[in-house]
């Protein structure tokens, strides 16, 4: 199959195109800076948030290949720190990463898949995209928005034999926990007091995650899957129950397990 896979620096988007290139999938894939490319990867050079970039890369796999069969939407971004000090230029960087990115990477497949009447978008949310972390607000925002968005998309293109599936990862260990974007201004270290044990939780946490292979793993199982689920949890067992949790419990228990959790 051609797989496009957005950003594929490092962790999850790495491990899964070395991964399905390894299992003989055709596989493109874009990044922002230099790296060491992994063999039979064909490269972009794009960001995601640059609609034009991406209609171009997805243009020329199709010339290339005639087809593109699954985008793995992988590319995202997180910031750290309480939503009143996030400046909206931070806010927009968030935004427009995690969920416009995948706007953008959509509208560009779409005509192609509509004309195949086939093809599989995933998507990857996250826990945090099921309920809202604390200190970590934007980034469960844009999750939100991307659950909201592909619960839609599936309705719409349910008759056109395009499968949209969303992937909800708990804590891995990757690069993404040491390029996230903290509050360090005095001012909101002052004011929210709470914040640096919250982070220092969430940090902690994910460097004894799993690992991206894993995530990698259940990518390349979906691809195979004739009728994937609409979505998955990639987690551990705790985290897995508490999403289970955040469903059957009153709201109220539900924030008062959360706030013990992160310490706040």
């Amino acid at each position: 199959m051609v797989v496009f896979i957005t950003g594929i620096s490092s962790g999850f988007g790495l491990e899964t195109a070395r991964l399905l290139s390894n299992e003989g999938h055709i596989v493109y894939g874009t990044v922002r800076r230099s790296v060491e490319p992994l063999p039979n990867v064909h490269y972009f050079n794009v960001d995601v948030r640059n609609k034009e970039a991406i209609e171009n890369a997805v243009a020329q796999i199709v010339e290339k290949e005639g087809r593109i069969d699954v985008l793995v939407n992988n590319a995202g971004m997180g910031i750290g720190g309480p939503l009143e000090f996030a400046s909206e230029e931070e806010v927009r960087l968030q935004m427009d990463t995690n969920f416009m990115g995948l706007v953008h990477c959509v509208d560009a497949v779409l005509p192609h898949m509509r004309k195949q009447g086939s093809g599989k978008i995933i998507a990857l949310s996250s826990i945090g995209g099921l309920m809202g972390l604390p200190f970590q607000g934007f980034y469960s925002a844009s999750k939100f928005a991307i659950e909201g968005y592909c619960e839609a998309l599936r309705l719409e293109t349910k008759s056109l034999g395009i499968k949209v599936v969303v992937l909800r990862p708990g804590d891995f260990s990757t690069g993404f926990t040491g390029s996230r974007k903290k509050a360090e201004n005095q001012a909101a270290l002052q004011a929210y007091p709470i914040y640096k044990t919250a982070i220092e939780k969430v940090e902690h946490d994910e460097n004894g995650g799993l690992k991206p292979i894993v995530l990698a793993r259940k990518i390349s199982q979906i691809i195979r899957k004739g009728n994937p689920r609409n979505g998955y949890v990639v987690a551990s067992f705790e985290q897995k129950l508490s999403v289970l949790l955040k469903h059957i419990l009153p709201a109220k228990w539900f924030a008062r397990i959360l706030a013990s959790y992160y310490r706040v």
